[in-house]
This record gives C-alpha cells, sequence and structure tokens, in this order.
C-alpha cells in the first residue's frame, strides 16, 4: 500500500503510455511498490490527436493487477460514444478535451451519475475562457504542457500562466478541483509547478527502475 499522503502533498501520476506494454501488469505493479498515487493512462484515437494507443478493454484486463487510482485522460473526437466503455472499465477518474465533439455538460453528467471524478483540459493554444464555465463542476483541471498525441516533448512555460489563474479562480469561488499537469514535467520543470496538486510523468519516471527514485524527486 501507497503510504499517506499529507493533504498539501504532490500526487504523481505516472503515464502508463511511457512503460514497457510487454509486461504490463509487472510494470503496474512496481509503480505501486514505487509508492505512485494515481496511474495516468493516455487513450488516443488517431483523430483527435495523430496517434493510436490503447482502448477500454486493455484498462479493464490492467484493473484487477493493482488498487491504484486510475486516470483515464480521453484524447478522442466523440468522447461522450465510448464513455460508457471506459466507465465499465473501471476508470476512477476520466478527463475529456473541450475541444472534442459532444456537449461538455452532457458528457460530466454522464460521469456524475456513475460515480466518476469528472475532469476536462484544454490543449496548449485554447485559451482559459473555453472552460472557464464548467470550472464549478469538474473535479479535476488538467492543463497540458505539451501539445497532446507524442510523448516525450518540451515543457512549455508559457502554460504556467494558465496554472496560476486557475489556482486564483479555486480560491477566488471555493471551487473544488484539483489541477493536474501533463507534459515535459520531470525534476528540471518542478520549478514551475508549485500550485499544482496532480503530476503527470511518463519518460522521465520510467527511464530508470526502480521508479521511486525519480516519483519522490517530484514530491519535493
Amino acid at each position: 500500500m501507497s503510504k499517506q499522503k499529507k493533504s498539501n502533498q504532490m500526487l504523481v501520476a505516472p503515464s502508463i503510455l511511457s512503460s514497457d506494454f510487454s509486461c504490463l501488469r509487472e510494470e503496474l505493479i512496481a509503480l505501486k511498490e514505487a509508492g505512485a498515487d494515481w496511474v495516468h493512462w493516455d487513450v488516443m484515437d488517431g483523430h483527435f490527436v495523430p496517434n493510436i494507443t490503447f482502448g477500454a478493454p486493455i484498462i479493464k484486463k490492467c484493473r484487477s493487477s493493482v488498487d491504484l487510482f486510475f486516470d483515464v485522460h480521453l484524447m478522442i473526437e466523440e468522447p461522450l460514444k465510448y464513455l460508457k466503455d471506459f466507465i465499465d472499465a473501471g476508470s476512477d477518474s476520466i478527463t475529456t478535451h473541450v475541444e472534442s465533439k459532444g456537449d461538455v455538460e452532457n458528457i460530466l453528467e454522464v460521469l456524475k451519475k456513475h460515480n466518476v471524478k469528472k475532469g476536462l483540459s484544454l490543449r496548449p493554444k485554447t485559451k482559459l475562457d473555453a472552460i472557464k464555465p464548467y470550472l464549478k463542476d469538474l473535479d479535476l483541471v488538467l492543463v497540458m504542457t505539451v501539445e497532446p498525441g507524442f510523448g516525450g516533448q518540451s515543457f512549455m512555460e508559457d502554460q504556467v500562466l494558465k496554472i496560476e489563474e486557475l489556482k486564483r479562480l479555486r480560491e477566488k469561488n471555493s471551487y473544488n478541483y484539483k489541477i493536474q499537469i501533463d507534459g515535459g514535467v520531470s525534476d528540471q520543470t518542478l520549478k514551475y509547478l508549485s500550485s499544482a496538486d496532480v503530476l503527470v510523468s511518463g519518460s522521465y519516471i520510467f527511464k530508470t527502475k526502480p521508479y521511486i527514485t525519480q516519483i519522490e524527486r517530484l514530491r519535493q
């Protein structure tokens, strides 16, 4: 079991996209033993982003391997069409994109109905105004600090302003969402991320075993 985190301690969510898919179960167990808080699943459909990863059946198959929090990020064109599949697969949290097709309020209502944490994300070029109407209903806001679609990209410093503004809006309006960051997260970019609550990291965490060293560095 992961040790209990302090309420103000950073949560670390390794992106399984950077793991060794030939031994996925073993990778999940290794993350659990290393103290990961969540596992982040980057789902891509080849339409919303120019890449294809995995779907609900893979997540469902892995659900029984480990009791970590499954944080699912849907970078797909029509999330509502497949939402129930990912809910049934055992997702604890599902984040969709404000730029995807479909009514955001409808998507959030479905997630609420099934007691799944509600997340919303936006591409780096999308202004924060696009998600402001939904902030009061969200459990998670995912700020992309790279262009979605591929791992291993460099951190985009200009997105830090969004992080700070989300923190300000949360305090001003007593919102309850966590601020999650995904893209180029490492010990070298931590200095920009003090206002975040959840750090998604792929290449940095999976570069060296055991994973506990990189995970603990991200919590500093």
